[in-house]
């Protein structure tokens, strides 16, 4: 039995609308064909899922409608108003996770992480973002062959036909696809095998994991990524991995906050990197070093743990003599290549680490660079005769040195099947184009860590005339199952089910995640091999290979990743963590080797960021031309930076962003490309930034301090609470008000009082919260132009900070040139405050802006007239400003500028207008919605059903929201958490809004340089 939700939406023949004042009868009226013909409004699309009239009108873009269409049937599963939620997996190219998918009135609007899978449990800004993609107007709506609309029974007898001429000959058939650990896939590419023998599954991957997973063969016996469990760790040492980042296939950042709580064994955290990640930004201790440093630094810290040398670097020998001491405690990273992965496995293994785990391993990753280099060659010598491109797009994001020639080769190959979802460079080369449906459409399993299966469930028809890669499968192979469907089904009841957790295929569904029981432990190479070690006994960097060029470190940044997404409008607009630009990647660059090229970066008079570009060059070989630099402050000297996934030119956003492709240079799969050059170049670029400024500049904003003075130290020093001067003399915030305070005191004892509380500790700056705040509040997407300009519309914000030493309120203020060399960074959640004392609302002339009951500072959107009064008084600069009219406007052409792209809008929130001032609500529709089933049920809330979009999206759980007239809710213990201060207090607005100061952990490791 399928849980996909039936729309139930049938061709109604007859609809009666009232019109110049008569009823009029429109015959062969097919709202499913306007729909996609860009003929219908979002009211329309309500009316045929059986909205009542008054949800019709609120949520309305034109005129009032006067009848209202029922279901005909009423589906079982849905019920107007009323959210269903369905467990699932999301997969792409690069990214997985477990999920919840909200849908409403058979339409996902919203994706959440699934608790109950206790790995890739967390959703990331581009997991969430992926819903977006499911409403694009660009994906591909039917199959084509030689360039030209066709069927699917054309499309099959097409390719079966060759397929059948091809297992004659002598040539391979070549299935070419991203990691895609899917237990039942595999097993139906071995039933295609059987029928068609000279089949073959090559995996590829944009960014290869082959490095990693070569070494953990080489040193475990396993193909793939270990998973470290940071539990009993107290020391991390990472060696250039972004571990908080893409590093690892699962989000580790969940399993780091849990041992970065202020206490006697808070973990401490070292980090030698050349590019400024989050990972370094939330170090303790932070050394910015270019790729050849750091991997002669881990070569001789290996040296001395394994083989009792001493290092030459005296940071080294810091690093090495405490690694020795916390002995099991520790873990080591490292990232790069081969070699760096083994070393830092072999370290592990010698210490005894408890964070390096025997038994289990993450399989979501299976790049095999060998294996991807035979297919090039068989592709080089033509022996490939079909060939099959499941979901990757190698033309874009293969090397300058071979895409060219890969290009060639495979139009000369008999045949060719592209199965995407969207137009890209990889299908214009294709004969025959298989469109894929959406993984929202689709059904599938993965295999993602040892002994642990989940399931992909549709949650929507497929929109479009779109079927899935296995279900071509059943159909080529000619297997005797109807459908994928169907073998799914057949495959885990008699291959999984009986040794899993679950009693059921329909159980499993519901939970979307299961277990092996009484698996056995994997057997592997876990003991230390001795020939191993003395490999590397001899092992230094040979600096004279290494020129005295640039070394390049190619990365991911937490919104494009490898680009599988990159025609994604939240995804580009969503600004990155560190430099806090959007639609744009860039070389970063340190600003002494800036100064020494006479690079620079500049505002300008109308409050954008600019900068010079130049030509990157390899080999005396230009390879990506007019690129812009960033100086970013922590950039090693000699060392450059580049994102990855950016430069596509397909799609309608290829258009805005003026990104450059990164894959260009990514040869031999290595993300640390040596002997670069840069030339300057005329052009001048403008930047699409939101934060100009990079320091507090004296401010008292983001409150810091360290694990020693905040154990042994008293509250007022550490965390000192600030007084305003008066008449009366210093006294306290909450003793000066203009209000009544017994009145105040007696309206918040009433019913709920809604606190929202944000440790500094556990925010890492991800921008998970940034995106879920997006895709349920309908936050429009300004697009570059507008960003450049400052008006940007996201209701949360991620403020980054840089300062120089261990006060950072110190100096910076006169010279922010300081902070240049490897300065310490902190990150601070900015959304409306819900001041009680809100001066917003005083000054509102219109009284558009009040305050609630419940704590929150509301906003009557028909009341705004727009004076921007409230913006002007607001001390946090929180609110935003609806310069245009986002939906319906050709200039803004995003997902709020069709009927598709608007079916993800969320129905209980209003889409604001040209002239609206628009802010957080505190998720007060999510919070009614709790209260008003509660009270349904006779029953009393329970504290973590209040829940926001941020705090319920948040990886590490640094958001926490509730009720604060609950004494033993979460939110009362964290407000009353000795570390807890509310952002500049001093000026008496009273915020509910509260942060629990950073800590860092120095102890023994401060002198580092």
């Amino acid at each position: 039995m399928s849980l996909l939700n039936e729309i139930g939406m049938k061709e109604n023949k007859k609809i009666i609308m009232k019109s110049n004042k008569k009823n009029k009868i429109l015959d062969n009226y097919n709202p499913i064909k306007d729909l996609f013909q860009g003929k219908t409004s979002r009211r329309d699309f309500l009316k045929w899922v059986g909205f009542s009239t008054a949800s019709v009108t609120l949520s309305a873009c034109k005129g009032p409608v006067v009848k209202s269409i029922p279901y005909v049937v009423k589906p079982e599963n849905i019920t107007p108003g009323i959210p269903n939620y369905y467990a699932s997996t999301m997969i792409d190219s690069f990214d997985i996770g477990s999920v919840l998918v909200k849908t409403r009135e058979g339409r996902p609007i919203k994706i959440e992480p699934n608790f109950y899978s206790e790995f890739f449990n967390t959703t990331s800004a581009r997991i969430q973002s992926s819903l977006l993609s499911l409403y694009d107007e660009e994906r591909l709506k039917n199959p084509s062959l030689k360039g030209k609309k066709s069927s699917w029974k054309e499309i099959d007898n097409y390719i079966i036909q060759n397929l059948k001429f091809l297992s004659k000959t002598k040539k391979d058939i070549i299935f070419l696809s991203s990691s895609f650990p899917s237990f039942s896939t595999k097993k139906l590419i071995q039933d295609f095998k059987k029928k068609y023998p000279r089949t073959k599954w090559v995996t590829y991957d944009p960014i290869s994991y082959s490095k990693a997973l070569d070494a953990s063969e080489e040193i475990f016996g396993i193909r793939g990524f270990p998973i470290f469990d940071l539990n009993k760790s107290e020391l991390i040492v990472s060696f250039d991995a972004d571990f908080l980042g893409d590093w690892s296939p699962e989000n580790m950042a969940k399993f780091y906050v849990r041992k970065r709580n202020p206490e006697k064994n808070m973990m401490q955290h070292i980090q030698i990197e050349s590019n400024m990640t989050i990972t370094g930004a939330n170090a303790d201790i932070r050394l910015s070093r270019k790729p050849s440093e750091i991997k002669q630094m881990l070569i001789e810290i290996f040296q001395n743990i394994c083989l009792g040398k001493l290092p030459k670097d005296k940071n080294a020998e810091r690093i090495a003599s405490l690694i020795n001491k916390m002995g099991s405690k520790s873990v080591i990273f490292s990232d790069g290549d081969q070699e760096s992965y083994e070393l830092s496995f072999l370290i592990n293994q010698k210490i005894n680490s408890h964070a390096l785990q025997h038994d289990k391993y993450i399989f979501s990753k299976e790049s095999n660079d060998n294996k991807f280099k035979n297919f090039l060659k068989d592709l080089e010598n033509e022996n490939v005769g079909g060939l099959f491109i499941h979901n990757v797009n190698p033309i874009y994001s293969l090397p300058f040195s071979i895409y060219e020639k890969v290009k060639k080769c495979i139009k000369k190959i008999p045949l060719t099947v592209s199965l995407s979802m969207s137009k890209d460079e990889t299908n214009e080369v294709m004969d025959v184009s298989a469109p894929i449906p959406h993984w929202l459409e689709s059904w599938g399993d993965t295999y993602p860590v040892t002994n642990v299966y989940t399931l992909i469930q549709p949650t929507i028809q497929c929109i479009f005339n779109t079927r899935q890669f296995q279900d071509s499968l059943v159909i080529w192979s000619e297997i005797q199952e109807k459908n994928y469907y169907e073998y799914l089904k057949k495959t885990w009841e008699k291959n999984i089910i009986p040794k899993s957790n679950v009693s059921s295929f329909n159980e499993a569904l519901f939970h979307g995640v299961v277990k092996i029981k009484n698996h056995k432990p994997i057997s592997n190479n876990f003991s230390i091999n001795q020939k191993r070690i003395k490999k590397y006994e001899k092992k230094i960097v040979n600096q004279k290979k290494i020129k005295t060029n640039f070394e390049l470190r190619l990365y991911t940044k937490i919104s494009i990743g490898d680009g599988h997404q990159y025609n994604n409008p939240w995804l580009q607009e969503l600004p990155d963590p560190i430099t806090r630009t959007t639609w744009e990647n860039y070389l970063t660059i340190s600003y002494f080797d800036a100064n020494k090229m006479g690079l620079k970066n500049w505002n300008s008079g109308d409050g954008s960021l600019n900068g010079n570009c130049v030509d990157l060059i390899k080999n005396n070989q230009t390879i990506i031309q007019n690129i812009p630099v960033f100086i970013q402050p922590g950039q090693a000297l000699g060392s450059l930076g580049l994102a990855f996934g950016y430069g596509q030119k397909k799609g309608k956003l290829s258009k805005i962003v003026h990104g450059k492709n990164a894959y260009r240079i990514y040869e031999d799969f290595f993300i640390i490309q040596n002997n670069i050059q840069i030339k300057k170049v005329d052009k001048i670029y403008k930047f699409s930034c939101v934060q100009l400024h990079h320091t507090m500049v004296g401010r008292n904003l983001v409150k810091e301090t360290d694990l020693d003075i905040f154990l042994n130290r008293p509250k007022e020093i550490w965390n000192e609470k600030e007084k305003v001067s008066t008449h009366k003399g210093m006294l306290f915030p909450e003793e000066i008000s203009i209000w009544n305070p017994n009145h105040k005191k007696k309206e918040k004892k009433n019913g709920h009082h809604f606190n929202l509380s944000i440790d500094l500790n556990a925010c890492i700056g991800c921008g998970a919260c940034v995106i879920a705040c997006h895709s349920e509040n309908n936050v429009p997407v300004v697009g570059k132009e507008e960003i450049e300009k400052s008006r940007d519309m996201h209701w949360l914000r991620i403020d980054r900070y840089y300062f120089s030493d261990d006060d950072p309120y110190s100096e910076t203020k006169n010279n922010e040139n300081n902070i240049y060399e490897n300065p310490k960074v902190t990150f601070q959640p900015i959304m409306c405050q819900h001041c009680d004392h809100a001066p917003c609302e005083t000054v509102c002339p219109v009284g558009a802006t009040s305050h609630g009951k419940q704590g929150q500072n509301m906003m009557a959107y028909n009341r705004c007239i727009g004076t921007r009064y409230c913006a002007n008084n607001c001390p946090y600069k929180v609110r935003r400003f609806n310069w245009f009219n986002y939906v319906n406007n050709q200039k803004f052409d995003f997902n709020m500028n069709n009927a598709l792209g608007k079916m993800i809008l969320n129905p209980d929130v209003v889409v604001r207008t040209r002239g609206v001032m628009e802010k957080c609500s505190l998720c007060i529709q999510r919070t009614q919605y709790v209260i008003g089933i509660a009270k349904k049920e006779n029953r009393k809330i329970q504290d973590e059903e209040f829940e926001t979009a941020c705090s319920v999206s948040c990886p590490t759980k640094a958001i926490t929201f509730g009720d604060i007239n609950d004494p033993t809710s979460l939110i009362s213990k964290k407000i009353k958490n000795p570390r807890s201060y509310k952002l500049l207090d001093f000026i008496g607005v009273r915020p509910n809004v509260s942060y629990q100061l950073k800590i860092r952990n120095k102890n023994e490791i401060e002198k580092m340089k």
